[in-house]
């Protein structure tokens, strides 16, 4: 973070193919985006939805750690493509639409925290399937933004190919430091304890009791909004080995903390002040470390995205990567 920067707490459409191999775009309030498919390379292929002009600046959104791309709000990516960019969003390997590693049992977390396991894959992995997105849509460069398990996703990208990187958007997310960061105990023992669901009912109470804990305190907790997603999560997709070799690859994260020092990409972290998941000493390590780095705290936001704040995040990310 430059010296002159402080840590500032602060209080829809598709594509089709047109005759000439363009492509044209039809834009409906009421029309979610068409899924598409994406090989990446290494036998990985990767689900993903796009909003907005693809000749606009692109936005390229990563989401986190057993969460699918639809946790990027349709209205909240509706929104970005609405100022003039062109937002794409995608489901990493092994959750929603992408491909599931099933020949691959997950390891032991606890074995790949210790080093008697190895992961499955890396988050470096996860970062040159992103990077295959972008060349399989004709993307040199873009604006990359990534979510707590997409936030180390999205650094790789800048540290691996910083050319490709026009700017950095780092939400609720940490340097792989196991010194900053921490989780709460009382937040991640109930999710390491927790029993299987067995039925959609069971998996949809699961995932409203995870976001009571993990949510923002600040802010009105909307159920049927969270049940809402859950459902459709469950529709696309439901497999909890999957997110256990995702899990694997955070664990062996390597710390990025003395790379990033090189970066000199715009960058704004953005983090929730109660967040219970990633302490915010995350957030400002990494503000710290990159260098020009802006940091927005937002006091009662915690492990999500609360609907109030679109607004304010989405106004962060464009004033960090200005039309």
């Amino acid at each position: 973070m430059g010296d002159d920067q402080e840590l500032t707490p602060v209080g829809t459409s598709h594509r089709t193919p047109s005759s000439t191999g363009a492509y044209r775009w039809i834009m409906s309030a009421h029309q979610a985006p068409t899924t598409e498919y994406a090989s990446v390379g290494g036998g990985i292929t990767l689900a993903y939805e796009t909003f907005g002009d693809p000749t606009a600046r692109p936005m390229l959104l990563v989401m986190g750690l057993a969460t699918q791309m639809i946790a990027w709000p349709d209205e909240f990516c509706a929104a970005l493509a609405d100022e003039g960019r062109f937002v794409v969003r995608f489901d990493n390997r092994d959750v929603g639409l992408s491909t599931h590693l099933h020949d691959i049992d997950p390891p032991s977390p606890a074995k790949v925290l210790t080093g008697l396991a190895p992961a499955p894959y890396s988050v470096a992995d996860m970062a040159e399937g992103a990077l295959g997105l972008m060349g399989h849509l004709d993307l040199e460069r873009a604006d990359v933004v990534g979510a707590s398990m997409g936030g180390f996703i999205a650094q790789t990208i800048a540290l691996r190919a910083p050319e490709r990187v026009s700017s950095l958007g780092l939400i609720m997310t940490s340097t792989g430091s196991r010194w900053v960061g921490r989780p709460k105990a009382s937040s991640m023992k109930p999710m390491i304890l927790r029993p299987q669901p067995h039925t959609p009912a069971e998996a949809e109470d699961l995932v409203v009791a995870t976001f009571r804990r993990i949510g923002s305190p600040g802010f009105p907790f909307d159920e049927g909004e969270i049940r809402a997603m859950a459902r459709r999560s469950m529709e696309r997709n439901q497999d909890p080995d999957g997110v256990l070799r995702q899990l694997a690859a955070v664990l062996a994260q390597p710390n990025r903390t003395k790379a990033l020092r090189g970066l000199h990409t715009p960058t704004v972290v953005v983090h929730g002040l109660a967040d219970p998941m990633v302490n915010p000493s995350g957030g400002m390590a990494l503000a710290r470390a990159i260098r020009g780095a802006k940091f927005v705290g937002y006091a009662g936001m915690g492990h999500d995205l609360p609907r109030p704040l679109w607004p304010a995040i989405r106004a962060e990310l464009s004033l960090n990567a200005p039309l």
